[in-house]
């Protein structure tokens, strides 16, 4: 099978999608946001043995591959409109790729999202996909509008795709449905879309947690030039395997670690004006999405963690950092 054969086969679409004036075919594609609209861009590389497992279900890992760049778009309050695939196979197999593209697809399909365009090429494997969607101009959320006294949030669960890593590496033993969730969290993440564009007007500001809460939250206070303070308590409560009680696992401090710095979660960070927490929860529950107040924003530089009681707590874990 050649490389266009291979295009044909498996990526190209019937038709060109809202807002795409021209899709796959042509040198370039062609998009149209709508007039008042702004154009919100973004990049996910994914690598074999550092992004995904080798024996990954490559249905799983078509889904993860646009899942976490509609995360960034999710995080800009954008709606998603196309996307290019540039991918690198060491062959064209069929047995891969169909399965491959039908968890891409579906994915993209379920938000309106039309793969455009991109290039294949032989070599080890690497999924580059380039997101587009379209935001109401001026109405983009961005990292830099934290405020003092504002109220910290997260969407959904955090931790527990770091705890389906460490099972899958052998490292902590899981029960099979336990094992499952984890897994699922880690290989099929949920990119928060439907309630980031649902903050729209109500987050000051909005980052996708992609390599850990800290991390994460450590872009917005620095551009925003404020300060956080984060209840551990609350923070740990977002594990979600942890509200089984399993014997299983790990003590509450390495749980918190990944909680706070485990990374691919793709849950959204963001914060809001205390005047705004009825707006929140009524954003979280248009778009289906449970929200934590977890925090708050405060004038001291750095993020700071306490318990329930207000005491100090360590901090446990740096975030993901490719070159650290």
């Amino acid at each position: 099978m050649g490389e266009f054969e291979l295009i044909d086969r498996f990526f190209r679409r019937p038709a060109a999608g809202r807002g795409v004036a021209l899709g796959i075919g042509d040198d370039c594609a062609l998009l149209a946001p709508q007039p008042g609209m702004q154009l919100a861009v973004s990049s996910d590389l994914l690598l074999e043995g550092r992004h995904f497992f080798a024996d990954v279900d490559p249905q799983r890992l078509g889904h993860k591959a646009l899942a976490v760049n509609l995360s960034d778009l999710a995080a800009c309050g954008a709606r998603p409109l196309a996307f290019t695939l540039a991918l690198a196979l060491p062959a064209a197999d069929e047995a891969w790729l169909a399965p491959f593209a039908r968890g891409l697809l579906a994915l993209a399909d379920a938000h309106g999202c039309a793969l455009v365009g991109g290039d294949t090429t032989r070599g080890p494997l690497a999924i580059c996909i380039t997101v587009f969607g379209e935001v109401p101009t001026g109405q983009a959320l961005l990292r830099s509008g934290a405020r003092l006294g504002d109220d910290l949030y997260v969407s959904g669960t955090l931790g527990d795709a770091r705890l389906g890593l460490e099972a899958l590496r052998g490292s902590v033993p899981l029960p099979a449905p336990m094992l499952a969730a984890a897994r699922d969290r880690l290989e099929q993440p949920t990119p928060r879309v439907a309630l980031g564009q649902a903050l729209r007007g109500i987050a000051s500001s909005t980052i996708d947690v992609s390599d850990g809460l800290l991390g994460d939250i450590g872009h917005v206070l620095q551009q925003s030039g404020v300060g956080a303070r984060i209840d551990t308590d609350v923070a740990l409560g977002l594990l979600a395997a942890r509200q089984t009680n399993a014997p299983a696992l790990p003590p509450d401090d390495q749980l918190l670690a990944w909680v706070l710095a485990g990374g691919d979660d793709y849950e959204l960070a963001f914060t809001a004006s205390p005047d705004q927490r009825e707006a929140v929860m009524t954003a979280g529950q248009a778009s289906g999405t449970a929200v934590t107040r977890i925090g708050s924003i405060e004038a001291a530089p750095g993020c700071r963690l306490v318990d329930a009681r207000g005491r100090p707590v360590a901090m446990p874990a740096r975030s993901f950092d490719h070159f650290a």
